[in-house]
């Protein structure tokens, strides 16, 4: 169930009630083994090694899970999860605990044209999943994907595991992907609504 603010779609989710949130996990829980495979898959597409000490964003990162494959493929990684939510990042913290200052927790809100300024970089790699299509809008998602390629190191990749077929399908969204700035995109992988994109070379196109 949604309404409209400000001519933006926007779902009924209380993000800031820590109680809410952990209801929310809970259920989203059940979907685990299925995005995991997913995760792996596109985690598999980036150009590092297991060993390479990268710099990685996690945009939209929610409860941590993303971060935690993003670990499980990098282990010398540090990444940044950005979120909008502050009890979803506590939850992030406590998932991640074990992995102590390779993690930061920055508060950012996508539709704020300024989110990027809060998460530092610049990144080898940036991720997300099931996070950027929640923006609606088709221009917010396009300043986001902007945004992300702002933040790349040239020679960046950008993973992005989400809904596309909420936004206007794929083949879509690779377009405006593009037109953010990096000049080679490809579909890893597409099934229904859901795909994978990988972005390379971003031109840091503001």
């Amino acid at each position: 169930m949604s309404s409209t603010r400000d001519g933006i779609s926007v779902d009924h989710h209380d993000w800031h009630s820590p109680s809410y949130v952990e209801e929310w996990i809970a259920r989203d829980l059940a979907r685990d083994d299925e995005r995991r495979q997913r995760l792996r898959q596109m985690f598999g597409a980036a150009p590092y090694a297991v060993e390479d000490e990268i710099a990685v964003l996690d945009v939209g990162g929610g409860y941590g899970v993303v971060t935690e494959e993003v670990l499980s493929a990098f282990p010398r990684a540090h990444v940044t999860l950005q979120d909008y939510s502050q009890p979803m990042l506590d939850q992030a913290r406590q998932r991640l605990a074990a992995h102590g200052d390779q993690v930061k927790y920055p508060v950012g809100d996508l539709r704020d044209p300024n989110w990027a300024e809060g998460v530092g970089g610049p990144f080898d790699l940036a991720v997300s999943a099931i996070a950027i299509h929640n923006l609606r809008d088709l221009g917010q998602i396009a300043a986001c994907y902007r945004a992300v390629a702002g933040v790349l190191k040239p020679g960046g990749v950008f993973l992005d595991y989400d809904l596309f077929g909420l936004i206007g399908g794929i083949d879509a969204q690779m377009q405006t992907i593009r037109e953010a700035g990096f000049v080679t995109v490809d579909c890893l992988w597409q099934e229904g609504r859901l795909g994978i994109i990988r972005a390379r070379e971003p031109r840091g196109v503001a």
